[in-house]
């Protein structure tokens, strides 16, 4: 019982850890979807003198990664209609060129600011529309929830890695005797601390198997069941198999410095 619950000590904060880091790649990947989506939502509205091409375009800002250019002539012919000596023709040719313009990144509000004033600085450029009041409210709370999660996941990660060096060192004290012994025949410091690193890695590679069994779990059945369309549109992004290696390997880097902290440790206390 008590060998289980020495173990249970050390894979909870594990879990905590791998837990937090598992659902920030999530996060981060959804966030990404979801800034390219915001991405390809979002447009400015420009109208200028001339007909322009992406190229010309593309001198005033780099930024600009596509455009669309918004088609005028039903819209002229409909408001002709029924009016006389005005013909469609006319209009057209007083009625500026409107374009629709696509950024390649998702940008905050002074970047877009600072393109609206690269366009309007030229002279064939009449006029630019950032609809700045959709694009703050939708990209300050993308913001904040980055914030918030970071804020969480980094706290969370500090406080069980605190947790799995204690468990470390209470293991180290069990077998102190043991490793004295090992110390006494000139064994090295890695070598003593041998029962430390297979303890570690054993449950690190069991944290790490029920964190990717717990996010596929969510991915192939739970969502399916749970009928929330918008995750079973984004289910690809809950969890991947690659996700599984990133574990394993911020399992075993925590593992590893763990070990080293109280090796270290113990060596200054005997100083």
């Amino acid at each position: 019982m008590k060998y289980i619950k020495e173990h249970i000590m050390f894979i909870f904060p594990m879990l905590a850890i791998l837990l937090g880091i598992e659902s920030f790649i999530v996060f981060d990947r959804m966030s990404q979807n979801y800034e390219q989506e915001l991405k390809a939502d979002y447009s400015m509205l420009v109208l200028a003198n001339t007909s322009m091409d992406l190229a010309a375009f593309k001198q005033l800002d780099g930024s600009i990664s596509a455009i669309d250019s918004i088609e005028k002539r039903s819209i002229v012919e409909e408001m002709v209609q029924g009016m006389s000596g005005i013909s469609a023709e006319d209009i057209m040719q007083a009625l500026p060129h409107f374009y629709t313009v696509h950024l390649g990144n998702y940008l905050d509000t002074q970047a877009i600011e600072q393109i609206k004033n690269r366009l309007v600085a030229s002279e064939n450029i009449k006029k630019v529309e950032t609809f700045d009041k959709s694009h703050n409210a939708s990209y300050n709370l993308f913001v904040f929830i980055k914030i918030v999660l970071w804020t969480f996941v980094g706290f969370m990660t500090l406080t069980s890695l605190f947790l799995v060096i204690k468990q470390m060192e209470i293991w180290q004290y069990s077998h102190k005797e043991r490793m004295q012994v090992m110390e006494i025949f000139g064994a090295s410091t890695m070598l003593k601390s041998g029962i430390l690193f297979k303890r570690a890695t054993i449950d690190a590679i069991i944290a790490t198997m029920i964190t990717s069994g717990l996010f596929a779990f969510l991915r192939f059945i739970w969502v399916h069941k749970s009928n929330i369309e918008m995750l079973m549109q984004k289910e690809a992004l809950l969890f991947a198999y690659k996700d599984i290696a990133i574990l394993g390997g911020i399992a075993m880097l925590i593992v590893v410095t763990s070990v080293i902290m109280v090796v270290v440790g113990s060596k200054e206390n005997k100083l």
